[in-house]
């Protein structure tokens, strides 16, 4: 600001007194010719300038620095610089904040004040206020900024009685009880004594107020307080208040330099411990400590002899390069993983084949090619006196027992087990690891499974190997190669250890839904067995059996409080489960299971027996009919096999109109269930004569050929015999066999091809209450080959050619019966 010498110099006027606070710690306070600074009361004018406060009200007793800001107050400044006494009324707002209050946001009460040493800076002007006196605004000459008014001066009424010296006797010990606690406080106090006595109560009062942190409007109310016994009492309560929050903040200031001090003295005493014993040869230093565990842990494993080489030059290595530095930092991560390694460590396998069996019954129902896989495997080993590593692929449906079969087979061997799904996988650094030079860089998944299980010959799980991915950064089914391989894995090389490592002990067990998306490559090196299905039976089984005795035992139930009737879960099973696996069970067991208990926790009962009637009201209706399959003319139903398991399929052929020869086909199918459909049309269309047909029943008519559920895909050549069979029965106007079903690829001369799935489609079959089904001639063998409890009660026919067929679906069969 250009006129800042027009303000008052406080050289003159604040001239400090030779004011001593001789004890502050003694029960007196000794001054010194105290001298007050103020100016006499007949020279403040009537008319003075306004500034608003928004932080807190300002005090007679106070010297303190003010900051304004220049927009809009540099003309109210400017114009106080004019004045010849330099004084300025200051009024608090809270909304002053905001920019210029109204005049009616102004508090009316306010204090006088004297400005020296205005200094302008950044935007805002400074300058060190001295309070005088109180003053009540009478009438606002300017209601605009900058801001006028006539004021009136309150002065205190002299008081001098008991009360009064009561009052300063006790505000005067909590001050200096506060000097104590915090001495930042005598400042302000030297400050009052260059200025007023003791022996002014009022003031006194406003001083204790003013060095409070009190809000703003516990301050206005000391301010506005007139009668000077009770501001006196209003600044001592406040006065008291600022002593407890000093006293507390010196309790936790206290606290936290003493749990500083005793951390800082326990570090101290801890490195001079370290140097003491490393002098005395009782310690090492961390990288000694590091190279010696590394040491220690190699201790009775066995080694080749290029990796020992290879460990001890990373040994070596580290033993040079500065602990504090990168270098060391990726040495010892590799020496971490190297040295933990299970080299040459392995487990005693279980050899007792009939404790094996036992542990795979107890685990698992049904599985009889997986279990029989294991014993075979047990018992080779067993022979030779070692068990060698072999790698399965176990196919199926979901909820079939897939992963669960793999924890059992550890179980029976008595090997580690670990898993790792490949699902989604697609950087092939996941399995062979990472070079040692990105950052971040880890071992392959087959390094941590060892490091992991401690022993070189655990059961490995890779599941979901179907859904394994690729991308930019590699293809790992490729790197799955060299793992899966009994010919190499012998001498699978991690990227980040970039050293040889065994892995022909470990049993690896795959999983998959399919096998159509796996790698021909990577499939070669696999025993594939594969899991069709649950029957009804089956399914009954693992249910009393595993499924809930698990979920009583999860939920801390007992048999007797809660218990399922056989005919219950059959109905179940039935009517509402009908899928290859289990998991769709379960979760509607649990259903029941979570029913039940809100009866039990509400109703009181003691336990609850659930029977079939139980099942509906606690499921609802059933999700399937009793007999759900489509009959009559032109309606056959054939057997599919899917990624999910076998199912049903029926399809049914209609003639649209007799005006020309035409096929049309519906049901989204693929294109090779069209050329079936085509093949199938063209070969009953030519052999109309043999199968006694209208001759021209086909050449006059078109016919639609759908296969229902159209928004779920199909295809494959299985279909053919259901198609043409559908196409006769429309022809020869005649519905087929009830509960019958076929599968087989038709051919143009009326052979019946082989197709795959067999016992998919059987199991298919009999979970739709349809036991008798025709298969292609030489699928025989397949069937021979299902274990009695999917064949039993099965009637099958076996067809050569397309006439065989013919002979089964409209006579009834003469034999042929398996």
């Amino acid at each position: 600001m250009s006129n800042e010498d027009n303000f008052s110099d406080d050289t003159d006027t604040l001239t400090k007194q030779d004011v001593v606070i001789d004890e502050l710690e003694g029960d007196d306070v000794v001054l010194s010719d105290p001298k007050a600074l103020a100016l006499p009361e007949d020279v403040l004018p009537d008319v003075i300038y306004i500034l608003p406060l928004s932080s807190r009200p300002f005090f007679p007793a106070q010297v303190q620095p003010v900051a304004v800001d220049l927009d809009p107050w540099e003309e109210t400044l400017e114009r106080i610089s004019l004045d010849s006494q330099s004084s300025v009324g200051l009024l608090f707002s809270e909304s002053a904040t905001d920019g210029a209050p109204s005049v009616n946001e102004f508090k009316q009460i306010g204090c006088v004040v004297k400005v020296h040493k205005a200094t302008p800076e950044s935007g805002k002007m400074t300058f060190l206020a001295q309070g005088l006196k109180r003053f009540e605004v009478v009438e606002w000459l300017d209601e605009e900024a900058p801001y006028r008014a006539r004021v009136k001066y309150l002065t205190d009424t002299k008081v001098n009685d008991d009360e009064s010296k009561a009052y300063s006797i006790s505000i005067l010990d909590s001050i200096k009880e506060l000097i104590r606690v915090n001495p930042l406080f005598s400042e302000d106090l030297r400050q009052y004594l260059a200025r007023f006595s003791f022996n002014q109560p009022g003031l006194l009062a406003d001083f204790a107020a003013s060095i409070t942190s009190a809000e703003a409007d516990e301050l206005y109310h000391v301010l506005e307080t007139r009668p000077v016994h009770k501001r006196m009492h209003l600044s001592l309560l406040l006065l008291k208040r600022e002593l407890e929050i000093a006293r507390l903040q010196n309790e936790i200031s206290a606290e936290v330099n003493d749990k500083i001090s005793t951390h800082q003295r326990e570090f101290f005493l801890k490195e001079q411990l370290k140097v003491i014993q490393k002098e005395l040869g009782l310690s090492k230093d961390d990288k000694t400590s590091d190279i010696d565990k590394f040491r220690q842990r190699l201790e009775g494993k066995q080694l080749t002899e290029k990796q020992q080489e290879k460990i001890d030059e990373e040994l070596e290595k580290l033993g040079i390069l500065e602990s504090g530095s990168p270098e060391y930092g990726v040495t010892r991560n590799y020496l971490e993983w190297a040295t933990a390694l299970p080299w040459g460590v392995c487990s005693q396998d279980n050899m007792d084949i009939i404790k094996a069996r036992q542990v795979l019954e107890d685990h698992h129902t049904s599985l009889d090619d997986v279990k029989d896989r294991i014993i075979e495997f047990l018992a080779l080993g067993a022979h030779r006196g070692e068990m060698g590593g072999s790698i399965m692929l176990l196919v199926g449906p979901p909820g079939v027992g897939k992963t669960s079969i793999g924890k059992s087979i550890a179980a029976s061997l008595d090997r580690e087990f670990y898993r790792f799904s490949l699902g989604g996988m697609r950087d092939e650094a996941e399995i062979k690891g990472h070079r040692r030079t990105y950052i971040g860089a880890l071992p392959g998944k087959f390094v941590q499974a060892l490091k992991d299980v401690k022993v070189e010959n655990p059961v490995i799980m890779l599941d979901e190997i179907d859904k394994i991915g690729a991308s930019h950064q590699g293809d790992p089914a490729s790197a799955l190669l060299e793992a899966l391989d009994p010919e190499q894995n012998a001498e699978f090389l991690d990227h980040y250890l970039d050293m040889r490592i065994d892995l022909s002990k470990a049993l690896f067990v795959c999983t998959a839904n399919q096998l159509d998306t796996i790698p021909s490559a990577l499939l070669d090196r696999m025993d594939v067995i594969r899991l069709s299905g649950y029957i009804a039976e089956e399914k009954l089984a693992i249910a009393k059996q595993h499924l809930w005795p698990k979920l009583l035992k999860k939920n801390k139930l007992l048999k007797k409080q809660l218990n399922i009737t056989d005919a219950a879960l059959k109905h179940l099973i039935e009517n509402y489960a009908r899928e290859a696996g289990v998991r769709g069970l379960d979760k509607l067991l649990q259903k029941v299971l979570r029913k039940c208990v809100v009866q039990l926790m509400t109703e009181s009962a003691e336990s609850i027996n659930v029977g079939i009637k139980d099942i509906e009201a606690l499921l609802g209706a059933p999700y399937f009919k009793a007999d759900s399959s489509i009959r009559g003319v032109g309606v056959v139903t054939g057997l599919a096999w899917t990624s999910m398991g076998g199912a049903t399929l029926p399809v049914e052929a209609n003639r649209v109109h007799e005006l020309s020869r035409g096929l049309k086909l519906t049901g989204k199918l693929g294109d090779v269930m069209k050329e079936s459909a085509e093949i199938a049309h063209s070969y009953v269309a030519s052999h109309s004569k043999t199968f006694n047909l209208q001759p021209d029943y086909f050449d006059k008519s078109t016919i639609h050929l759908h296969v229902p559920e159209g928004a779920t895909p199909k295809d494959g050549p299985s279909a053919g015999v259901t198609m043409a069979t559908a196409l006769m029965s429309l022809a020869r106007n005649e519905p087929i066999k009830k509960g019958l079903a076929m599968t087989g690829e038709l051919t143009l001369t009326g052979q019946v091809l082989a197709i795959g799935g067999v016992k998919e489609k059987i199991i298919a079959a009999k979970r739709s209450k349809i036991f008798e089904v025709i298969l292609p001639e030489p699928n025989r063998r397949d069937f021979d080959e299902l274990p009695d409890s999917i064949k039993s009660g099965m009637t099958v026919h076996f067809a050569q050619r397309f006439s065989d067929v013919e002979k089964v679906v409209f006579v009834k069969a003469k034999g042929s019966v398996h």
